[in-house]
């Protein structure tokens, strides 16, 4: 049984829907989520589904902190990013190498980097007239938005776009793709390949 740790900023839609996705699976598991924000949305989406959620601090962000150890003690061996804002920690990427994965809502390399993120992304796209957007999944490296391109799916921007109006769009690709791209990584890793995913 593969075990997931999501770690989630916001209100956890994708977090939600990852975990729905896996429920019935006796191949791979949601087994614990993770948060920097003492309110965010996921942790009663996570209590609701009945998963363990840690709030943790910036000096907690380690493999050596409070993260490592429910890491550890929860027995997680691949880690998402699900609208989680931090840049992950040396050591977390030593610890997970090519088991980690993030999701962009913008077609990379345009759009990313520090700072680019939920509504500023869509505002940014639309502001410079592109016929179209969509997600981008990709490995997480020691650079915001700059790992290893895994799948990506596109959306037109139509010229009544709002960012209210694509950022739906988007998020619609988001549900619909990520879980199952995530099991797609999981089970070519278990055939040794690390190639794209084709849905």
């Amino acid at each position: 049984m593969h075990r997931i740790a999501i770690f989630a900023s916001g209100s956890g839609t994708n977090a939600e829907r990852i975990a729905e996705y896996f429920s019935g699976s006796a191949e791979v598991s949601v087994a614990l989520v993770l948060t920097n924000h003492p309110q965010a949305g996921v942790i009663a989406r996570a209590a609701r589904l009945g998963i363990p959620a840690v709030v943790f601090g910036r000096g907690d962000f380690s493999m050596e902190g409070e993260v490592g150890e429910a890491l550890r003690r929860f027995r997680i061996d691949f880690l998402v990013l699900a609208g989680f804002l931090w840049l992950v920690p040396a050591d977390m990427l030593a610890a997970y190498p090519g088991r980690i994965l993030n999701i962009h809502p913008a077609l990379l390399p345009k759009y990313g980097g520090r700072g680019m993120y939920g509504m500023r992304v869509h505002e940014a796209v639309i502001a410079a007239g592109e016929s179209e957007s969509g997600i981008t999944i990709h490995y997480v490296n020691d650079r915001y938005d700059e790992g290893a391109t895994v799948f990506q799916a596109r959306c037109p921007v139509g010229p009544g776009d709002t960012p209210e109006s694509l950022a739906n769009r988007v998020h619609a690709l988001e549900y619909l793709h990520y879980p199952e791209v995530i099991h797609g990584v999981i089970k070519n890793q278990e055939c040794g390949e690390k190639n794209r995913v084709t849905l």
